[in-house]
């Protein structure tokens, strides 16, 4: 009898086989739904995007697209995005007047439909009343249309919603108090409304909300007493009318943003003890007395900014600041003394202060004269006292009775008291005028700021453990490099080297070599070395020094070589795919790359944005600390250009088109794709590849915890917890949005990691160990682009 043939090859067939057909089978979508979504096909009149879709359509494994995503459980559909730019987009024809009512209607045919974001379609009229039949509807997203009238009352019989967004739209009418029959809802933002009124004190009963955004309405009144939201994070109710009393809100507040509105009288004490919060605006505002410098030395605070109110008191050089302190603005107040010397030196190397239109001694132009800020704090404190003119009479009266002397003696008192208004109605007068005589020039704006950015001495002398900045000889660049040789070359394209040394003390160096294509003198280039030496920080690769060779005919500039700090510790593509780094290491990795690009953004003026980050620019120190590498320094932009960097800027057209700069907001994208690959962690390479990861973080988020450890790196399944693996799914999934706009903040993003850390730390068997407890260096790695230490 034969042997059977054995085919070593057919087994893995087998099972590649069985995988496949394991993806595509699927359960058969009920005939309602699929009707109903043929219906909303013929309602966007038959876009060329939805050309495919027919009867035979299995519609629960369609590709998802940038515009429309749908996601199915079983036999239902369970989530639907449909994204537009404004419903002139050319995949989206104009839509008619009942489109509204009929798309509603329509999607009633889908009760089980838990996500609907209707985004940018040109929807305009009311909302429609027939919402009510998506009882399932968990998050509810319309924002960016043209709805008008009132919010309807149908909504609160949706129970099971957790998220509400009505941004960007045209809806009137007061906030509805029937908000806070909806016992999940986490998430309310009404924010670029007309909404008028006041806020109704129910919902101070919503104990679950952590966002509460409110801004660019017509809002008024009091705010109600937040106090018992524990499980509040941010309350944003800028550009309304709200005031005068300072809102009362959980000590747990992470971000209090009050700017543009009628609160008064002071800052409450009690706000000294939010040790949580990150971010606080209360500029514009009619705010008075002492400021607390307290405020500067909060543990998390990175934003402040009281510009435009009329605080006093007196700086002290010896105020301390927080650790995380990124931006100070002190502006058109009345505060008196010595600005601070953590604002001054600014030895963090990240702070950016501005403080015109006070009385600060010591600090530079920009400042009135000490006499206004007195005779504005005098008027201030003399206020009260016209409510005490009656007590004051009745003391005369008392004095009176007891004997004449002590009745001149009081008279007098009240002659002097007089007299002292008198003058300080005047010093107000005064002051005023001084306010609009010495109001600051834009051009001389722009100065202040870039003196109060400039990255202080201390930090250069070595705070980062870095040699101090200084001009290198050639004969020592030589010496490093064994006279440049073949050896020592790390990295080679177009009219750039980059050469690995060793100085005489030791120190490993990567040397960039830029050969000038045009002849000009030494002074040409000494404001884009000053910029380049300001680049000094604990998660970038950061500068050590330059060295000019100049031609000896006409002294002009031949070659330029600029020294970066190196170690050879590999990149974060290679500790996340080679599965080295473990969640909370990913997570403090993270942290790290926001901070670095955090400090581009707001390090020196003008900042340093559109850096083209890749995670191979992002590098690892001895003590697998993350660097930046990439940075779109202007001495680099011929050779950035010259090497077709992907993107620098935003493209022309898209310019136009938004009508805004959005400079910020391409590092932010970038950020995006690099939590992405740390999520998932493969590779991303490609425009597709962002699409794919992005829509499965999608899908992910509206599943459960074990549908979102699916998405994630099998390294990391068991390790992470749901809250701070959910936490970077959402912010990564913002940061590569279409719209530059509707991506967040770098600080918004520097947040919600650090939000992910801390749950992650509190879940059971875990251990974080912040990366900014030590300091490291960074390394070289070679890739296509220009980036500081490699090319």
């Amino acid at each position: 009898m034969s042997k059977p043939v054995h085919h070593p090859h057919s087994l893995p067939f087998i099972i590649f086989i069985f995988f496949l057909l394991s993806i595509h089978d699927s359960h058969q979508l009920q005939p309602s739904q699929s009707q109903a979504i043929l219906n909303i096909q013929q309602l966007l009149n038959y876009p060329p995007a939805l050309t495919i879709w027919d009867q035979a359509t299995d519609f629960c494994n369609t590709d998802p697209t940038p515009y429309l995503t749908l996601s199915c459980y079983e036999d239902n559909i369970t989530q639907l995005h449909i994204i537009g730019f404004g419903g002139n987009s050319t995949w989206v024809p104009p839509l008619p007047p009942s489109f509204s009512d009929s798309f509603f209607t329509t999607l009633s045919a889908l009760p089980t439909l838990k996500v609907l974001s209707l985004v940018s379609l040109g929807l305009w009229g009311p909302l429609p009343s027939s919402i009510s039949t998506l009882s399932s509807l968990e998050i509810l997203n319309i924002s960016s249309n043209h709805f008008n009238g009132s919010i309807p009352q149908e909504i609160s019989s949706l129970r099971s919603l957790q998220t509400i967004i009505l941004d960007n739209n045209q809806f009137t009418g007061q906030v509805p108090g029937w908000f806070s029959s909806l016992p999940c809802l986490a998430v309310l933002s009404l924010k670029n409304n007309s909404l008028s009124g006041t806020l109704p004190y129910s919902l101070a009963s919503l104990q679950n909300l952590r966002i509460l955004a409110l801004s660019n309405n017509k809002l008024s009144g009091e705010i109600p007493p937040l106090l018992g939201l524990t499980n509040l994070q941010t309350l944003d109710v800028g550009d309304n009318q709200f005031g005068p009393h300072f809102p009362i809100t959980s000590n747990k507040t992470v971000t209090l943003v009050l700017r543009k509105n009628r609160f008064g009288f002071g800052i409450p004490a009690e706000l000294s003890s939010f040790y949580h919060l990150q971010k606080l605006d209360v500029s514009s505002n009619r705010l008075a007395g002492p400021f607390p410098p307290s405020l500067l030395s909060l543990p998390s605070l990175s934003y402040l900014d009281i510009a435009g109110n009329k605080f006093t008191g007196i700086l002290s050089k010896n105020t301390s600041c927080g650790a995380e302190l990124g931006f100070v603005n002190l502006s058109s107040n009345r505060l008196t003394g010595e600005l601070p010397a953590c604002l001054r030196s600014n030895s963090s190397g990240k702070v950016v202060v501005v403080y015109a239109g006070n009385c600060l001694s010591k600090s530079g132009g920009g400042q009135r004269p000490i006499s206004v800020c007195r005779n504005e704090a005098l008027a201030v404190r003399i206020m009260p006292q016209k409510r005490g003119r009656k007590p004051v009479g009745k003391v005369v009266l008392g004095s009176s009775l007891v004997g004449g002397l002590g009745g001149i003696i009081a008279l007098c008192g009240l002659l002097l008291l007089a007299t002292r208004k008198v003058f300080a109605k005047q010093g107000i007068k005064s002051a005023r005028a001084t306010l609009i005589l010495e109001k600051v020039s834009p051009a001389y704006t722009i100065k202040l700021l870039s003196d109060a950015r400039y990255i202080s001495e201390t930090m250069k002398l070595g705070a980062l453990g870095l040699p101090l900045y200084r001009t290198f000889a050639l004969e020592e660049l030589k010496e490093a490099t064994g006279n440049f040789g073949t050896l020592n070359l790390i990295g080679k394209r177009s009219e750039c080297k980059v050469y690995k040394g060793m100085l005489t003390d030791g120190t490993p160096v990567a040397i960039r070599c830029l050969k000038m294509r045009k002849r000009h003198s030494i002074q040409s280039y000494t404001h884009q070395i000053e910029l380049i030496s300001r680049l000094r920080h604990r998660h970038l690769v950061s500068t050590v020094g330059h060295c000019f060779e100049c031609y000896p005919d006409d002294s002009s500039v031949s070659t330029i070589y600029l020294v970066f700090e190196f170690v050879p510790n590999g990149t974060l593509r290679s500790y996340i795919s080679g599965q080295k780094f473990n969640w909370t290491q990913r997570i403090s990795a993270a942290i790290g790359v926001a901070k670095g690009i955090q400090f581009l953004h707001t390090g020196m003026v003008p900042g340093v944005f559109a850096n083209d980050l890749k995670i191979t620019d992002v590098l690892l120190d001895h003590d697998l600390h993350v660097k930046i590498s990439n940075y779109n320094l202007p001495l680099l932009d011929d050779t950035r250009s010259q090497l077709g960097s992907a993107g620098a800027f935003l493209t022309e057209q898209n310019e136009q088109n938004r009508g805004i700069s959005h400079e910020d907001k391409k590092d932010v994208y970038d950020m995006g794709v690099i939590l992405l690959e740390i999520i998932v962690g493969r590779a991303i390479m490609s425009q597709s590849a962002i699409t794919v990861a992005k829509d499965l973080l999608q899908v992910s988020l509206g599943t459960d915890d074990a549908g979102r450890r699916s998405i994630a790196d099998p390294a990391i399944q068991k390790e992470c917890s749901d809250e701070s693996l959910k936490t970077l799914m959402e912010i990564s999934v913002r940061c590569v949005s279409i719209e530059p706009k509707d991506r967040p903040s770098v600080e918004d993003v520097l947040w919600n990691l650090e939000f992910a850390a801390q749950v992650q730390v509190q879940a059971p068997g875990t251990d974080y160990s912040d990366s900014e407890n030590t300091q490291g260096s960074p390394i070289l790695s070679p890739k296509p682009t220009v980036s500081v230490t490699s090319i």
